[in-house]
């Protein structure tokens, strides 16, 4: 049976943070010293495309997957793929915003409300999104995204009525890229969940607001 979230997502922040967080991470990040040229130039290409300067400290959750480099090189340039594809940056993190909220994931919620901001998302956007698709405000079609995020992750399928209004401004190498995006953004929400990748400093998890 289907269990779509539509309505505002309310997280015990603490309780949440404890236990996909924790007290440290369930695998060690590399020494950034250990990492590798062509490794910094693929986390570069992604931090460039989500309008991030390069950086020679590499984040702890690209040290944490440099150490499985069959996937890691794959999911940079699938991250880079994405940060670059057809989506719209402002839609695409609108999109990113409520996978990670439905996903209880403060890594990924926490970033994505910064980058969001570079990416044209105001602060009564962002809000709204724990509010999800039956909040009042949205235009139609930023309801039919954050819709097509509660559908895809509750029902792993987008209805007619959600494909009707995207179809209606997206093109086919848009509506292909959309939940090839989420299942994405679901599949990294696992795994920093599950391996309790730490926060960054400036990343208060799923407390953030702009």
């Amino acid at each position: 049976m289907s269990r779509i979230e539509t309505g505002r997502i309310e997280v015990d922040v603490a309780a949440r943070q404890a236990h996909v967080v924790g007290d440290g991470p369930r695998v060690s990040p590399l020494p950034n010293d250990q990492c590798d040229a062509e490794a910094f130039a693929l986390v570069n290409k992604v931090r460039a495309g989500a309008g991030a300067p390069p950086t020679t400290e590499m984040p702890d959750y690209m040290r944490i997957m440099i150490k499985n480099r069959p996937l890691f090189e794959p999911n940079m340039i699938l991250g880079d793929a994405l940060y670059n594809g057809t989506i719209p940056p402002r839609e695409r993190e609108l999109a990113i915003l409520r996978c990670g909220l439905l996903c209880r994931a403060p890594y990924e919620w926490g970033e994505h409300v910064r980058i969001g901001q570079r990416c044209g998302l105001t602060p009564e956007e962002i809000e709204r999104v724990l509010d999800g698709s039956s909040a009042d405000g949205w235009s139609d079609f930023d309801r039919a995204v954050v819709r097509g995020v509660e559908e895809l992750i509750g029902d792993s399928a987008l209805s007619e009525a959600t494909w009707t209004v995207l179809s209606s401004q997206w093109n086919e190498q848009q509506l292909i890229e959309f939940p090839f995006m989420i299942g994405q953004y679901v599949a990294i929400a696992y795994v920093q969940n599950t391996l309790r990748v730490p926060l960054a400093d400036y990343n208060v998890g799923l407390s953030a607001r702009p």
